[in-house]
């Protein structure tokens, strides 16, 4: 699967930033029809997004769409529009069950049909913004095989709970946390909430640093500025690669040799060490840190 450490939203309707935004380097760019678009300019946001994905070449960031909410009344305009420019994947936002992620997988195949695509090639990340969206996380993971990364909106969510937002996040951190869970359980990836401050690096830092601890591939972003020191976050540095690197290369004798737990570095090592160490490196190597073979 791909790295989305950094997953920038831009406003649909804005053909400027758009036009910034594919250069930035983000791992993925995501041009929004919902909540970054007034409604009075849907329409004009569909056709610019869709002429976006036809003639802007976005270099390696993946290409994204955020569409309307089913059930919102534009979702419809939106996929009969957009999803004829072959966007990479789609986001759903305020996702509650399964029916969204399956209805939208239904309207994609019949594009793909028409459109003599392959079936599926199309692909869908789940936004989880209420508290019937963390309820039903399970079926929503396995709605469709499309589905690639579950996305926690904490805005929303807090909202929908009646939850007062607080700069260290405690009244989000359960619904964080099931997203995390949820998301590795059904081998899917899970990118963290928005830091609203974008004036404030140090606060990022801190944040992005707390949703990899938490197991977070990534990280929504809204501005430009966001990228550099999220991606940074959400990629492992050298002394965690080396180390991850001395584990598993121990763990190849020792296992080998018949010994179940083993000492590197004068710290014990088993096989729950052995597979943080082996994700380490699989987080290395989609970010470009590590050669596949490394």
């Amino acid at each position: 699967m791909r790295a989305r450490r950094a997953l920038l939203y831009v406003p649909g309707a804005d053909w400027r930033k758009i036009e910034k935004a594919k250069g930035l380097n983000a791992d993925s760019v995501c041009l929004d029809l919902e909540d970054g678009v007034a409604a009075n300019r849907k329409a004009e946001a569909r056709s610019t997004v869709a002429r976006a994905f036809s003639s802007l070449n976005f270099g390696k960031s993946e290409r994204l769409a955020r569409i309307n909410a089913v059930g919102s009344g534009f979702e419809v305009d939106d996929l009969a529009v957009v999803g004829l420019a072959r966007p990479d994947g789609l986001i759903i936002p305020k996702v509650s069950s399964a029916i969204a992620i399956q209805w939208t997988s239904d309207q994609l195949a019949s594009i793909e049909r028409k459109m003599n695509w392959s079936v599926g090639s199309i692909y869908l990340l789940a936004l989880i913004e209420n508290a019937r969206g963390v309820v039903n996380l399970s079926q929503i993971a396995e709605a469709s095989p499309r589905v690639q990364a579950l996305i926690f909106g904490a805005e929303d969510y807090a909202a929908d709970v009646g939850a007062i937002r607080t700069p260290g996040g405690n009244e989000v951190l359960y619904a964080r946390s099931a997203v995390v869970a949820y998301a590795a359980a059904y081998g899917l990836q899970a990118i963290d909430l928005v830091f609203r401050d974008y004036r404030d690096p140090e606060g990022l830092s801190v944040e992005a640093r707390g949703g990899a601890e938490l197991g977070f591939a990534g990280k929504q972003v809204i501005h430009p500025d966001q990228i550099e020191a999220v991606q940074e976050a959400f990629t492992p540095n050298e002394a965690q690669i080396a180390e991850a690197l001395n584990v598993v290369q121990a763990a190849g004798v020792n296992l080998q040799a018949g010994s179940g737990a083993f000492a590197v570095d004068n710290k014990m090592v088993d096989m729950p060490v052995i597979r943080a160490a082996e994700r380490v490196l699989a987080r290395a190597r989609v970010a470009g840190k590590l050669e596949r073979d490394g």
